[in-house]
């Protein structure tokens, strides 16, 4: 074998984990596969002689590629970034696909990727390298230019940030799916009060409709508005189908067999939190649905 097919094999042994981590960086699939591909090349250019650890190498790598890509997208952006909704990640009802499982582990919903996507570049790479895989600081510190008190510090404002807005979804898959199901006969058969009782009292929807004439997106709070946006979806048991999205239970609605729109759901006490539904024609129209035949 030579250096070069050694390097690559080493790299791959690592490719899963970086791309989690460029995933909850990011929240986007497309990105996160070119800040890995960065990643690579940097190494096969230097060779990785003399690199004790090549997985924590690797990942400070792809945080200051993300972190570029972040400070980029910042500049340039007219619309907010917690205006958009990441990628979602399809897998089918029955489980998660393998290569899935450390993209979308330790309940990286939708909606977090949308709180993570309201931080700073800076404040998302100090919570993502140190909650989510527990980097230490000495090793963040370098990377967003601070001594390691202050990557600490841009941590713990992240950390405030996400316990106040997201909400701790229950794990069991079974409940999930029955309260998505009990959504999707209210909402089909437009009853509104039966709506009201499976949407939690402070529910969240957001809807993300791309930057095509009559789109934009949509933040709505409440049971009543929620329930009253809900009702507009009648029919929707007949053209959609279930999934799991980030893991959790979730609807993909089509018409004619193209998929329209996916609705990420947060179920947290028997009730729903947090509807998130990506319906941008363009992104939408680009998702695989043959994943969800597995």
């Amino acid at each position: 074998m030579s250096e070069h097919d050694f390097l690559a094999d080493r790299f791959e042994a690592h490719r899963g984990h970086l791309r989690a981590v460029a995933y909850r960086m990011l929240g986007s699939l497309s990105d996160a596969d070119d800040a890995v591909q960065e990643a690579w090349l940097r190494l096969s250019r230097t060779g990785g002689g003399g690199v004790e650890n090549l997985g924590g190498w690797l990942t400070t790598v792809v945080g200051r590629v993300c972190l570029d890509m972040l400070r980029s997208r910042t500049s340039r952006r007219e619309t907010p970034l917690d205006e958009r909704l990441p990628d979602p990640v399809l897998s089918p009802p029955a489980g998660i696909d393998p290569e899935q499982e450390a993209l979308i582990a330790d309940s990286v919903g939708l909606a977090l990727l949308v709180v993570l996507q309201s931080l700073g570049p800076a404040e998302r790479l100090a919570f993502v390298l140190h909650d989510l895989f527990a980097v230490p600081f000495d090793d963040i510190a370098p990377i967003v230019g601070r001594t390691p008190a202050a990557a600490r510090q841009l941590a713990s404002r992240a950390r405030r940030r996400v316990r106040g807005s997201v909400p701790a979804a229950d794990p069991d898959l079974a409940r999930q799916r029955r309260v998505v199901e009990a959504f999707r006969a209210a909402a089909d058969g437009g009853d509104l009060e039966a709506l009201v009782a499976v949407l939690d009292p402070d529910v969240v929807l957001r809807a993300d409709r791309g930057a095509v004439p009559g789109g934009g997106w949509t933040l709505l709070r409440g049971a009543e508005a929620v329930a009253g946006q809900a009702l507009t979806f009648r029919g929707l048991a007949a053209r959609s189908r279930p999934a799991l999205v980030n893991g959790t239970a979730g609807i993909v609605a089509t018409v004619d067999g193209r998929p329209v729109s996916v609705l990420a759901f947060t179920i947290a006490d028997g009730r729903i939190a947090a509807i998130d539904i990506l319906a941008d024609p363009g992104r939408v129209a680009a998702l695989d649905l043959t994943v969800l035949d597995g």
